[in-house]
């Protein structure tokens, strides 16, 4: 796709989610990750919620996020779709339920406490929203984008 972009002058934009609020929680999954890294007693783990009709598991969305994750957790070798206590394994647990139009929670416990973000899509409507931003942002442009360019994170 890079390749056919440059080829034909082209542009285009890539990203697992346009949801505008995914992107932000994207940003600050990151710097989470990043910041707990430093504290071995806690233990990262991503869950997701979406509609029974949903095809994939674990969803993109989730998958990003745990490729966000994995550079600051080198002993974690392996992304599993399940719940794991294996310390080179970063978990996903994927739960497919009605209604549910996309829930993300990226969770880090220690015997003293949790702490989590969480992103809850309420409806299709920050979807939308990011695509129209995206298009909005693209246009007159050549290249290849992501969201944290329209964005500007």
């Amino acid at each position: 796709m890079v390749e056919l972009c440059n080829q034909k002058n082209g542009a285009f934009i890539y990203a697992s989610n346009f949801s505008l609020g995914v992107n932000l929680f994207f940003d600050l999954n990151e710097k989470l990750a990043k910041l707990m890294s430093n504290f071995n007693q806690y233990q990262v783990e991503i869950e997701e919620i979406h509609h029974t009709q949903k095809k994939d598991a674990p969803s993109g969305t989730a998958l990003s996020l745990a490729q966000q994750i994995l550079p600051f957790y080198p002993n974690k070798k392996e992304i599993v779709n399940n719940p794991s206590s294996n310390e080179n394994e970063l978990s996903i647990i994927s739960i497919r339920e009605d209604p549910a139009p996309g829930s993300h929670f990226v969770t880090y416990k220690s015997l003293e406490d949790t702490i989590e973000i969480t992103h809850v899509a309420h409806n299709r409507n920050g979807f939308a929203l990011g695509a129209i931003l995206a298009a909005e942002f693209i246009y007159n442009k050549k290249g290849i984008f992501t969201m944290q360019h329209v964005l500007n994170i």
